[in-house]
């Protein structure tokens, strides 16, 4: 993922720039980067955050740097913000993105005459790069920023920095948000509307699908009208999100708690107590134990000193040894208990595996898991949930190739697997509970889990779930 803020003030904007930026740390662990421009021009930092936290590596470029309009982001993937000298002129760039047709946009590009792009460590195209030379292809900044919305296949939200304000253009389809704060000479930018509140600033707009801005310390300017087709990522409300979050009007905590209502009204099991797996799926939990009347517990503790909610390293098998490190097992409420445990859902099933035989281990009975959403059928195009290559590594993909005999399943038989009153489904989930030595296993419900959100379900994107576009 990644998350992005950004200040346009008439007075130095570094103390908000850096800590608005600081709060989208739950967003990603492997860049950090701030880009301001002042009296002295375009300054720029950029640190790797995996082994410190964003704050501790920028306090001291946060002492020199100076600047009235200023972009920060937090990074899973590349660095940035880049600075880049064009026909446009030198501006600062930051995006979160997805982009699923990389090659060819590279092939347009070196056929209108672009001489080349720097490859990151993997090997891969620096994407906030790639972005910058899709604007750059056209005669003025923007007719880039909506040339590259179109363009590109998958997701892309941004943040130009220009010496004359920050350009900010939601995805097409605002599978991303951008928020707009203001107090008294200043206006901000965020990806998490909360990032500002401790900063002075009040809510001010939220940009719609597509739509272009630009702000200054004096105002913010619609440049490009929103459209009016939205498929905003439902992950946000039961992953991403920080529980302080809102998106489009609508509270992350306040949505997992009504998601976990939902699943209680539906279950049948009597569990001792009910947990939510540290972080986001403690409030989901909360949700269920006061609809179910179960009590609410905390059976095992994240070890908040030094393993901070956030995501957790690329490679797999480092994922899995801390995931197993940070939790921290309070033996006197799991010996001889039946626990009911929602997660916030289960991907590769790996680390769920782990916990459980963890609880067992210390002395429970039973382990009913409960995750918050449906199974994870489909790899996401739009977002970086996870940087696989394969669905194969989705553990309903591997069960599902198993029951079918094959790996490549037809769509249509894919259908029957998303819907929840089919015996394929009931199959399938059993399975899954058998390979991960579950007590039981109940997935929630799509419908139940669209009306905990509570916006029109056309403007939420359920592909992961569904594979509908």
């Amino acid at each position: 993922m990644g998350g992005f803020f950004g200040v346009a003030a008439k007075e130095d904007c570094m103390f908000d720039l850096f800590f608005g930026t600081d709060y989208h740390s739950h967003l990603g662990t492997r860049r950090g980067g701030l880009a301001v421009y002042g009296e002295n021009g375009f300054d720029r930092a950029i640190h790797n955050i995996e082994n410190a936290p964003f704050r501790t590596k920028f306090d001291k470029d946060v002492q020199k740097m100076k600047g009235y309009y200023g972009i920060g982001c937090i990074s899973d993937y590349e660095p940035q913000p880049l600075i880049v000298r064009s026909h446009h002129g030198t501006y600062a760039i930051t995006t979160v993105s997805k982009i699923n047709n990389t090659d060819e946009i590279v092939d347009t590009i070196f056929s209108n005459g672009n001489s080349h792009f720097l490859e990151m460590s993997g090997g891969d195209i620096n994407p906030t790069e790639l972005v910058a030379a899709i604007i750059n292809q056209k005669e003025n900044l923007i007719d880039g920023i909506r040339y590259a919305l179109d363009l590109i296949d998958g997701s892309l939200t941004m943040m130009i920095l220009t010496p004359k304000g920050i350009y900010a253009a939601r995805d097409k389809y605002g599978r991303t948000p951008v928020v707009i704060g203001k107090k008294e000479d200043a206006f901000c930018i965020t990806f998490e509307d909360f990032a500002y509140l401790n900063l002075g600033y009040e809510y001010f707009k939220e940009l719609g699908p597509g739509e272009i801005d630009v702000i200054t310390a004096e105002e913010c300017k619609v440049l490009v009208a929103p459209g009016d087709k939205m498929k905003i990522c439902t992950f946000l409300w039961i992953y991403y999100g920080y529980p302080s979050s809102s998106y489009e009007g609508i509270s992350v905590e306040q949505m997992r708690y009504n998601c976990g209502a939902a699943m209680a009204k539906r279950d049948n099991v009597k569990p001792d107590i009910v947990a939510g797996v540290p972080d986001s799926g403690t409030a989901h939990a909360v949700g269920y134990s006061n609809a179910s009347g179960i009590p609410f517990s905390r059976p095992f503790i994240k070890y908040t000193p030094t393993w901070p909610r956030s995501f957790m390293p690329t490679i797999q098998s480092k994922r899995n040894l801390i995931a197993k490190m940070k939790l921290i097992a309070v033996h006197d409420l799991i010996k001889d208990k039946s626990l009911l445990l929602i997660d916030d859902s289960i991907v590769r099933g790996t680390q769920l595996r782990e916990t459980t035989e963890f609880l067992y281990a210390s002395g429970a009975k039973e382990v009913h898991i409960r995750p918050a959403c449906p199974p994870l059928i489909y790899g996401c195009k739009y977002l970086n949930f996870s940087r696989s290559s394969s669905e194969m590594d989705l553990i309903t993909r591997r069960v599902i190739a198993k029951l079918e005999g094959t790996e490549n399943v037809a769509e249509e038989v894919l259908q029957e697997y998303t819907n929840p009153d089919s015996e394929k489904y009931e199959i399938m989930v059993e399975e899954i509970r058998k390979e991960l030595n579950f007590t039981s296993l109940r997935f929630n419900r799509l419908d139940d889990m669209l009306d905990a959100v509570g916006i029109p379900t056309e403007n939420l994107c359920t592909y992961c779930w569904d594979g509908k576009e």
